[in-house]
């Protein structure tokens, strides 16, 4: 039964018994479920606090693999390349082409090349780290080698020194990214989405 402290319902609201706990209070008549206003706001809030959170998928996202996903109202988006789980990837079409700059370390040296398959190119090249992806193809490339002119090895060469220059650049590249493979794999994702 209703406390007295417990704020009047408005006629023309009232409508059945509360089913959470047996708790009596009414259901407002346009509630969207058989829950007292005391009960819904608790809900609300139990949605909102764990709204946008990471956690497990139910599955593996299709496209990238992850299992970390964030749950909203509307599903799961996959932590990784935000592909809304439960989405099908046409596997008859080919992947979207996105093109890339990579950064390449080797000891003291950084390689600036770019590829539209950077998975099968870096196997290709001999390096100890993936330093950072930039989006873009041969026009951006051609832009940075430009830029780090000076810390080119040779004038045709790929490879540049790792100065202060190029460490900046990189961390601007880094910035909001721990791994350069998680942003490939978004910019991947976001290819889908707008090819429908």
């Amino acid at each position: 039964m209703p406390s007295s402290s417990e704020p009047a319902i408005p006629a023309g609201r009232a409508g059945r018994s509360c089913v959470a706990d047996s708790c009596g209070r009414t259901v407002p008549a346009d509630g969207p479920l058989g829950l007292c206003d005391v009960h819904l706001a608790i809900a609300a809030a139990w949605v909102e606090e764990t709204d946008g959170r990471t956690d497990l998928l139910p599955s593996p996202c299709r496209l990238c693999g992850s299992r970390l996903g964030v749950r909203y109202p509307s599903g799961w988006l996959c932590a990784i390349c935000e592909w809304r789980v439960g989405d099908t990837v046409d596997e008859e079409l080919p992947p979207p082409r996105v093109d890339v700059v990579y950064y390449l370390r080797y000891e003291d040296r950084v390689k600036i090349g770019t590829s539209a398959n950077p998975r099968q190119r870096l196997s290709r090249i001999r390096h100890q780290e993936l330093l950072a992806f930039e989006r873009g193809g041969r026009s951006i490339e051609q832009r940075r080698h430009a830029q780090f002119a000076e810390d080119r090895y040779t004038p045709a060469s790929e490879w540049f020194r790792l100065s202060p220059v190029i460490l900046r650049h990189l961390e601007v590249l880094g910035a909001g990214a721990q791994d350069p493979w998680e942003l490939h794999a978004r910019w991947v994702s976001e290819a889908l989405a707008l090819r429908g």
